[in-house]
């Protein structure tokens, strides 16, 4: 068991537990059986699937207590097995009583008690990806951006996979799936949960093994999107369903390989490598004195001087919540959000209604919404990659792609405004992979502004800046525009007028947040200046 205690390990069992627990983003399988079950119009679904959304981004508490027991220096007490322990239980429950709702197992509860079961299968989430992003990021504080993408795109396309296994194993049967819910993310969780741990960080050979952890997420995001326009085109049989399934399995088992090549290197490597990767649970300071140094930024900027770690920590590192909330780079990172992840999330909320309004076929309009999961993963995926390499080789500071694909989804906005045929497949290419890079890069952004120790509160608490734009811009805005322009007795509206307003509107608010994303860029510039003079500093020892 100790020869399985690696960080390695640890990153096999982050991806598959990623890969399970993206149950909240399969709403629409069950929520039929759910409204014709309970006898719900489509208004008091909609309030249920609020609190789905509330509970997927109200990761705060997984934050809490993520930093309690990992900042716990007694081993027995503390570690990440306890936030997902804490999720396993929400995930259980949650989906088990909704299961029971729908059968007729219990009493038909009222509407408030079925939110609380949504809001507890959907808070599960963020107890399972706090522990997984947080304590990765630990295990690999040089990459933290292809680390924190590669979990994130992970949880990006597991709803992608969950619809996979609901067509192999129960296509038709929306209940059953819901105990499919209740049972397989908690027990994937409940089994690979101890190997989730956090250890000292080594870069050894780190990037190579990362970027084959990276070339199988890009594969099965790959062939997930052909297997989606696959099953949009033409109805496979069962048998068919069943060997796609089975190589999708087979593409998200290979990960253990890279691990297990990782191991056997290391070993190779020292002798002595296990035995000096003591298992930690809260990142440490350095203290040591080193002796006056100068380096050459890769921008080409010039040389900085280092004398010490303390000396090259900028004073906002390692802040808690509180001191955190009271900077200013806290509100610009939030605000930067609010425009991005909110307006974001809004369009997919209402992909299926534009398509409807712009007369696309069905086939067309379930390609939409279905490959938005793969737009989705590039985005999460690829702004941590990129925003690695840049930062490691030309000293570019991490906000500035988030300035560049904030500018970039004010376009894909403009683009779904103009109503042009085929405008609606770019724009929403175009704004998936942008509102998928916002969260591999705040995650990553927080923990360098303001430290690992509280970062899986810190990220958190930001988060909330989703469900609070996708509100004020779904219901506020495209709600309210497109209730003003419809007509008719079934309040239906088509044409470009329905949502033109709407997507300008919202590309001015991510304009908007590209300017805040700037002040942040200029704000931070000098701190990603010596955090590169950190990692030149230690490689070169």
């Amino acid at each position: 068991m100790e020869r399985l205690s690696t960080k390695w390990v640890a990153t096999v069992a982050s991806i598959w537990i990623q890969s399970s627990c993206g149950a909240s983003y399969t709403f629409s399988v069950y929520s039929s059986v759910l409204k014709s079950s309970q006898g719900y119009d489509q208004s008091t679904l909609d309030t249920v699937s609020v609190f789905k959304d509330i509970g997927a981004n109200a990761g705060v508490l997984s934050g809490l207590l993520y930093s309690s027991v990992t900042l716990n220096t007694r081993r027995v007490c503390g570690g990440p097995w306890v936030v997902h322990a804490a999720g396993a239980i929400q995930c259980f429950l949650g989906y088990f009583l909704m299961w029971a709702s729908v059968v007729g197992l219990i009493h038909q509860p009222g509407v408030p008690l079925m939110c609380l079961f949504m809001f507890l299968a959907a808070h599960s989430q963020t107890f399972f990806n706090t522990a997984n992003v947080v304590s990765s990021l630990q295990n690999f504080p040089d990459y933290g951006g292809t680390i924190v993408g590669i979990m994130k795109g992970s949880l990006g396309i597991s709803g992608a996979i969950l619809i996979q296994v609901y067509y192999a194993s129960c296509k038709g049967k929306p209940s059953t799936y819901l105990l499919m819910l209740a049972l397989l993310p908690t027990f994937v969780s409940l089994m690979l949960m101890f190997l989730v741990r956090i250890y000292k960080a080594t870069a050894d050979d780190d990037k190579k093994h990362l970027n084959g952890f990276s070339a199988v997420a890009l594969a099965i995001a790959g062939y997930l999107m052909v297997i989606i326009i696959l099953e949009n085109i033409v109805t496979l049989p069962l048998w068919a369903r069943i060997c796609t399934f089975i190589f999708l399995l087979l593409l998200l088992a290979s990960p253990l390989g890279i691990a297990i090549k990782a191991l056997r290197e290391d070993s190779k490597r020292s002798p002595q490598t296990h035995s000096t990767a003591k298992q930690i649970t809260s990142p440490k300071l350095s203290t040591a004195e080193d002796p006056i140094e100068y380096h050459e930024l890769p921008s080409g900027e010039g040389q900085v001087r280092a004398t010490s770690d303390d000396e090259m920590l900028p004073d906002e590192e390692h802040l808690n919540p509180l001191q955190a909330m009271r900077t200013v780079n806290f509100w610009l990172l939030f605000l930067a959000m609010v425009c991005g992840m909110g307006s974001g999330l809004a369009t997919i909320n209402n992909m299926s209604q534009i398509g409807e309004s712009l007369s696309y076929t069905t086939v067309e309009i379930n390609n939409l919404v279905s490959l938005w999961s793969i737009w989705n993963f590039l985005g999460r995926f690829g702004a941590g990659y990129i925003s690695d390499y840049l930062l490691h080789t030309r000293g570019w500071a991490r906000p500035l792609l988030m300035v560049i694909t904030l500018a970039t989804m004010a376009a894909g906005h403009i683009v779904i405004a103009s109503g042009f045929p085929g405008n609606l497949y770019l724009g929403s290419i175009v704004v998936g992979i942008c509102y998928g890079s916002q969260w591999s890069l705040m995650p990553t952004i927080s923990s360098e502004i303001f430290g690992v120790r509280h970062m899986s509160t810190i990220f958190n608490i930001i988060a909330i800046a989703n469900p609070v734009g996708s509100y004020i811009y779904s219901v506020r805005v495209i709600g309210y525009i497109y209730d003003e322009e419809a007509s008719g007795e079934d309040d239906s509206c088509y044409g470009t007028r329905c949502f033109m307003l709407s997507f300008l509107i919202m590309a001015s608010v991510a304009f908007l947040g590209f300017l805040v994303a700037v002040a942040l860029f200029f704000r931070t510039r000098k701190f990603y200046q010596l955090a590169v003079l950190r990692r030149l500093k230690h490689s070169s020892r």
